[in-house]
């Protein structure tokens, strides 16, 4: 497991903390009153958009995203955001074995975290300027689950799963 701490630079900077975890065996609305609400399933879509975009560039193979693998990053982030666990890779294993049993034998896993106040693109350009994160970008994986939770203070806490059957 990879820590680092690792500030995204822009207009503004922003705080980033990210994680990857690799094991060998997968759009931000803003209201007029500030904070930021999160669209979960639009700003899981937009991550997937960015990660194969990006893979595509290096001539890698698209990821599908997958319903049991999605349901698991989804949760791990609303448990680190509800402080019911840790950040980090705690209970990775477990996560890969609930796919596992709805998906089927998985060959390689690996997943991703981060926080911040963040959007879609620019968790992405997070974990590819990170040598750990990029690298399970980078992997040979097919399949992938994602999901995103916002705290009541507004953070957002990223999971992504790469998954190889």
């Amino acid at each position: 497991m990879i820590r680092i701490l690792f500030t995204v630079l822009g207009i503004f900077l922003l705080p980033l903390l990210l994680l990857s975890c690799n094991r060998n065996l997968s759009a931000i609305e803003r209201s007029k009153s500030d904070p930021v609400i999160v669209n979960a399933f639009t700003m899981s879509n937009d991550i997937l958009y960015h990660v194969n975009e990006y893979r595509k560039k290096k001539g890698l193979g698209m990821l599908k995203g997958i319903a049991a693998a999605d349901e698991q990053a989804a949760l791990h982030s609303k448990n680190m955001a509800l402080k019911r666990t840790a950040f980090g890779h705690d209970g990775f294993e477990n996560r890969i074995q609930r796919i596992t049993k709805s998906t089927g034998t998985i060959m390689a896993a690996a997943e991703n975290v981060a926080y911040g106040k963040l959007s879609a693109e620019e968790v992405v350009k997070g974990w590819i300027n990170s040598p750990g994160h990029r690298k399970n970008i980078e992997g040979n994986y097919t399949q992938t689950g994602i999901g995103v939770y916002q705290d009541a203070k507004g953070v957002i806490f990223f999971t992504q799963l790469f998954i190889r059957q």
